[in-house]
């Protein structure tokens, strides 16, 4: 069965995030857009997956619990986990202490709000999010595997905090072989880049939305085809990591 998705959405968490980016704008516009399975993985945090996984659940829309991790070498780094509370888990023991205690300038950047599931703001995190963590590109996919994660590279296609813009390449020593594409990357970009032709590496495909209008849509390569007729979190994740 086909199942549409998009694993690489941000809400008003992140000072990137757009304010309209609340847990029912975000689940309703992704009903709109005709989505399966979604994810939200603001910068650094998990705080706002609570809220969107239990918007998720009453309009009976599969969500993947995820956080856009950026690594000492500046690549962000797309962590899906089993549940909301290895996600939660994940932030407090690995990801938070290895972030700088750097407050967030809101005149600059915005305020980063913490949401509740009717979208009420229930508080703000004063730490400046986007920014890098003091965790490698080579610890990052292990470490998320012991909280049942799933790590991909985000966006490899882009000239700015990805894996191939920073280290220029892509090997399976890095312990990857799942990779993120943005929805700008061209049709061939796997098969033109010398790190990443005839590797067989597999590629998700998701927007990267700060606003809603940037969600995905149903359609083009979005999609999974599982067996299962109701797929939990865990089976999506299990199945990015050794089936797809």
């Amino acid at each position: 069965m086909k199942y549409y998705y998009d694993l690489h959405i941000h809400s008003a968490l992140s000072p990137c995030g757009d304010e309209d980016m609340t847990p029912n704008n975000i689940v309703n516009m992704s009903l709109l857009n005709g989505l399966d399975i979604i994810a939200l993985s603001d910068h650094n945090t998990c705080k706002n997956v609570r809220a969107v996984s239990e918007v998720a659940r009453r309009a009976g829309i599969l969500f993947i619990p995820a956080m856009e991790l950026e690594t000492a070498e500046e690549i962000h780094v797309l962590c899906l986990f089993p549940s909301v509370d290895a996600a939660e888990l994940f932030e407090r023991e690995i990801v938070s202490p290895a972030l700088p205690d750097i407050a967030n300038n809101e005149s600059i950047f915005g305020r980063q709000q913490i949401l509740d599931e009717n979208d009420n703001e229930t508080g703000t995190d004063g730490r400046y999010l986007i920014n890098a963590t003091s965790l490698t590109i080579d610890s990052v996919g292990v470490l998320a595997a012991r909280y049942g994660a799933a790590a991909v590279p985000a966006h490899i296609d882009k000239q700015t905090k990805s894996l191939l813009s920073v280290l220029g390449m892509a090997d399976r020593s890095m312990g990857y072989n799942v990779f993120e594409l943005s929805p700008n990357a061209p049709d061939n970009f796997s098969e033109t880049h010398f790190s990443l032709k005839g590797m067989g590496y597999r590629y998700l495909y998701n927007s990267d939305a700060h606003y809603l209008a940037d969600i995905a849509e149903r359609g083009g390569k979005n999609f999974f085809e599982l067996d299962c007729p109701h797929p939990r979190a865990e089976d999506v994740i299990g199945f990015i990591k050794n089936n797809y």
